[in-house]
């Protein structure tokens, strides 16, 4: 679920990131009062109220999946790795046997001058 959720929310924010950059800034209509081309395709407005319901349909869209991802990510640590560890028993606490030296003991080297 969280995997197809993030796929989702990766796939939302780069289109929410195309959309934004298909539309025109608020001084782009300057251009048009100077002998500009006319937006007749899409009416007298242009292509702005679509793109803006597109763009708000995405953010609202953007901001779900962010919001459920936070809460899932969340509920994740609930556990403890200590759970799946079978408790020690008096038994098993015995010192641990040091390798047999033969008599010898190791010295540390001399230093010298």
């Amino acid at each position: 679920m969280t995997n197809l959720l993030t796929i989702v929310h990766i796939a939302v924010s780069l289109f929410l990131i195309v959309i934004v950059l298909l539309q025109h800034g608020k001084g782009a209509s300057m251009g048009a009062a100077f002998g500009g081309s006319s937006q007749t395709v899409f009416g007298t407005e242009g292509p702005l109220p679509l793109l803006n319901k597109i763009t708000t349909w995405a953010a609202i869209l953007f901001m779900l999946t962010s919001i459920s991802l936070a809460y899932m990510s969340s509920k994740v640590g609930d556990g403890s790795v200590m759970k799946e560890v079978a408790p020690v028993s008096e038994t098993q606490n015995l010192p641990i046997p040091l390798p047999a030296t033969d008599g010898v003991v190791p010295q540390a080297p001399a230093q010298g001058k």
